[in-house]
């Protein structure tokens, strides 16, 4: 029992130092990226309710302009760039989204709103600007090469890191009753000082432990391609992985352009003929490069979430369709695959999940400023025991 109880000991101590290195090296990373995930919790709210105005038009009875009409009327606006994607609404009274490409610096332009009846520009989207770099932020930390520089993967670490310290600090701080709710749950607000810190450290961390835990897996799927693979290869079908594998790769060409410009009336009325149904609204996105092939987002009329969605790639001279791929026929791995945003913000709970994940980021700071007091409290109790007793105090 007793070298039981000291392989315990060391177990601990060990857990314990991991914990405090991790939180030491990763408080201030963790707290920034919890609160940039805070402030885009209810980004798409805020940014509706800032654009009421030139997101609404009076519906008419003359029909609305094909896409191409619509761009080709934006070539009077000036500084407009090229035109790189357009959300359509089957609602009459919605305007349509206008998205450009990267100039030769890397810079993007606002978007614009426009009347889908006479192309007439409404106006630029109050926030957008604000949010895109609180996303930069969050995501990849501003480096430079956004999604192919280096912050996705710093991001990633600290995420791995996160999941250290929610596994070792639930080893450290499981209780003598394990089976006590008042044990795990509510925390000693009559202590002070160390005590008080510690009682909050431990039990805040229990209520948020969970959500944490969800913020940190999902958040991988953005910095790690190898994560990204093997969750795909586990939760999909073979051949929906394999198509998937396939999309990643640089299509190859005997030509370095199209052989005529790549436009959006073609690939909108095949759309139209697969989505015969209906839909709410359509994302179309052009190429990124060398090629025609358009990639269509489609979101049902009764869709709540932003991933349930069907996916669609066109090529936008020719208007066959390449690939379809609907959220009703997928399994439940791949509807999981498709939902990693909205499980990583909790809206996959809707707006009470979305709430409880935002005050779960906002607590962040908590746990840093409380881990950093506990570890200077700590360190100063082994201090002042050193001439006592000739050995360090245990750890917390």
């Amino acid at each position: 029992m007793a070298i039981q109880h000291q392989v315990g000991r060391k177990i601990r101590a060990a857990l314990l130092q991991l914990h405090s290195i991790a939180g030491l090296v990763l408080a201030l990373l963790l707290s920034l990226i919890a609160l940039t995930g805070v402030t885009m919790s209810f980004e798409d709210e805020i940014v509706d309710h800032l654009n009421a105005g030139i997101m609404q038009v009076v519906p008419r009875t003359t029909p609305a302009l094909l896409p191409d009409e619509l761009v080709s009327r934006l070539k009077a606006v000036p500084d407009a760039g090229k035109v790189a994607g357009i959300t359509l609404s089957s609602n009459p009274s919605a305007a349509v989204h206008i998205r450009f490409a990267r100039d030769e610096q890397g810079g993007r332009p606002s978007s614009l709103y426009v009347d889908p009846y006479d192309g007439r520009v409404l106006g630029v989207p109050r926030g957008e600007d604000y949010f895109a770099m609180v996303r930069r932020l969050h995501r990849w930390l501003l480096i430079s090469g956004d999604a192919r520089g280096w912050g996705r993967q710093i991001t990633g670490i600290a995420a791995l890191g996160l999941i250290a310290m929610l596994v070792s600090g639930l080893v450290l701080r499981w209780p003598r009753r394990a089976s006590s709710v008042k044990m795990w749950l509510k925390p000693n607000l009559t202590l002070s000082g160390r005590g008080l810190h510690r009682s909050l450290h431990a039990v805040v961390g229990t209520w948020v432990l969970l959500v944490y835990l969800v913020m940190a897996i999902t958040g991988l799927w953005y910095s790690f391609d190898w994560y990204k693979d093997s969750v795909v290869w586990l939760l999909a079908r073979p051949h929906v992985a394999a198509v998937k594998m396939q999309l990643k790769q640089p299509r190859l060409s005997g030509r370095s352009e199209p052989a005529q410009p790549v436009w959006f009336d073609r690939a909108w009325s095949t759309l139209l003929r697969e989505e015969s149904g209906g839909f709410a609204r359509v994302q179309l996105t052009l190429p990124a490069g060398p090629g025609t092939v358009m990639r269509i987002r489609s979101w049902p009329k009764d869709a709540t979430l932003e991933s349930e969605r069907n996916e669609f790639r066109i090529d936008a001279v020719t208007g066959q369709l390449i690939s379809a791929e609907r959220y009703a026929d997928k399994t439940l791995g791949e509807k999981a695959i498709a939902s990693v945003l909205d499980i990583h913000r909790g809206a996959i709970l809707g707006w009470p999940g979305k709430l409880a994940f935002m005050i779960a980021a906002a607590l962040m700071p908590l746990f840093a400023i409380t881990g950093v007091l506990l570890y200077a409290s700590r360190r100063k109790l082994q201090r002042s025991a050193q001439p006592l007793h000739g050995r360090l105090v245990p750890g917390e």
